[in-house]
C-alpha cells in the first residue's frame, strides 16, 4: 500500500487529498473509495486507518478535506452544505481520473454529516456504484441533541449576525455540537489523529437556510447504501438513520449497541465497522476474479456476537 499527496481544483481554490492505492492493481483499474468528514473534521481525523484497510483489502481510497478546512485553501472555517456537496462532486470526478482507476467502480464513503454529504452526492450521481455512511447525520431537525431554547437563540443569533460558533462545545453552550459527551468525544477523536489541522470553528449562518436533510434522497437512491448506526448516538440520533434505510430500496443497516457518535474510531468498534465496511464493499466494488477477500476469522465474524444487523436483500 502507498499513500501519496494530492490535490485537485474546485472554483478556484485546492482540496487536498490522500490517495492509497492497493498493493495489488488488477488489469481493469482498482475500484475507489471517496472519503471524508464532514462540518469541520478532516482527513487527519482517524479518516486514514479506515482507507489504509481498504487498500489492504483491494480497493484504492481518496481521502480529502473540503474547502477552508484541514490542508485545502478556501475561506477558512466557511462551512455550507451546498458547498461542501460541490467539493464530494469535484472529488468524485478527480477519483475517476486517475490512473489506475476504474472510474465504472466508484463509492463514496463518509462519517457524520459526512454520511449525509456522501448519500447526497451519490443521489446527484448515477454513476456511483455503492455508498457508505457511518453514525450517519442525515435529518437536522430529527436527528440533532435538543438544547435549552436559551442555548438555540445565542446560536440563531450568532447565524443572524454571520458570526462563527464553536463546533464543539457542553450542553449549556452555543456550539454546533453540544450533545453531552460530544466534545470529549470529539477531542479524544483529534487527539488519535496525524497532526489534525483541525479548529474548534465553522460559520453559523447555513443555520438559517434550508434545513440539512439529506434523508430525503433515500428513497429514490439507485445503488447499494451500507449505514452503520450507533444505537446509543446522542449526537446524530440513531432513529431518522435507521428509518431511512428502511426507506431506500438497496439499504443495508448495521445497528452497534451501546456506540456513541465518537465512539467509531478506534477499538473493537472501529475494527467491527472497518470489517463490515470491507465486507458491503467487496460485494458491491469488487469483481470475483482475483479479488481479495477478507478473512472471515479477521473481523466480521467476531462482531456478530454482540452486533445486531437489520438488512434489506440487495437485488
Amino acid at each position: 500500500m502507498e499513500r501519496e499527496d494530492l490535490t485537485f481544483a474546485v472554483d478556484g481554490d485546492a482540496c487536498a487529498a490522500w490517495l492509497y492505492r492497493p498493493d495489488r492493481l488488477t488489469s481493469g483499474g482498482a475500484p475507489i473509495v471517496v472519503m471524508a468528514h464532514g462540518l469541520s473534521g478532516t482527513r487527519r481525523d482517524r479518516l486514514g486507518p479506515f482507507a489504509e484497510r481498504f487498500a489492504e483489502a483491494g480497493l484504492a481510497a481518496l481521502v480529502f478535506d473540503h474547502r477552508g478546512f484541514g490542508d485545502s485553501e478556501g475561506e477558512s472555517d466557511l462551512f455550507l452544505p451546498a458547498r461542501q456537496l460541490g467539493d464530494w462532486r469535484a472529488a468524485i470526478g478527480f477519483a475517476r481520473s486517475l490512473a489506475g482507476i476504474d472510474a465504472a467502480r466508484v463509492a463514496t464513503f463518509g462519517s457524520s454529516i459526512g454520511g449525509g454529504n456522501a448519500l447526497a452526492a451519490a443521489a446527484s450521481d448515477p454513476g456511483v456504484a455503492a455508498v457508505v455512511s457511518q453514525v450517519p447525520f442525515l435529518d437536522i431537525w430529527r436527528q440533532a441533541h435538543r438544547s435549552p431554547p436559551a442555548v438555540t437563540a445565542r446560536a440563531l443569533v450568532a447565524a443572524v449576525l454571520g458570526r462563527y460558533l464553536p463546533v464543539v462545545g457542553q450542553p449549556d453552550e452555543a456550539a454546533l455540537i453540544n450533545a453531552p459527551g460530544g466534545e470529549e468525544g470529539w477531542r479524544r477523536v483529534v487527539a488519535g489523529g496525524e497532526n489534525s489541522r483541525w479548529r474548534n470553528r465553522a460559520s453559523a449562518r447555513w443555520l438559517l437556510g434550508r434545513p440539512y436533510r439529506p434523508a430525503r434522497h433515500a428513497a429514490k437512491l439507485h445503488c447499494p447504501w451500507l449505514l452503520c448506526v450507533g444505537e446509543a448516538d446522542r449526537v446524530a440520533r440513531p432513529g431518522p438513520a435507521i428509518a431511512a434505510a428502511r426507506r431506500a430500496p438497496r439499504s443495508e443497516l448495521r445497528t452497534y449497541p451501546g456506540v456513541d457518535h465518537f465512539d467509531i474510531y478506534d477499538g473493537p468498534v472501529f475494527e467491527a465497522l472497518v470489517a463490515d465496511e470491507i465486507e458491503f464493499l467487496h460485494r458491491h466494488l469488487l469483481r470475483a476474479e482475483g479479488a481479495r477477500r477478507p478473512d472471515p476469522a479477521s473481523g466480521a465474524a467476531r462482531t456478530r456476537t454482540w452486533n445486531r444487523r437489520f438488512w434489506r436483500p440487495v437485488p
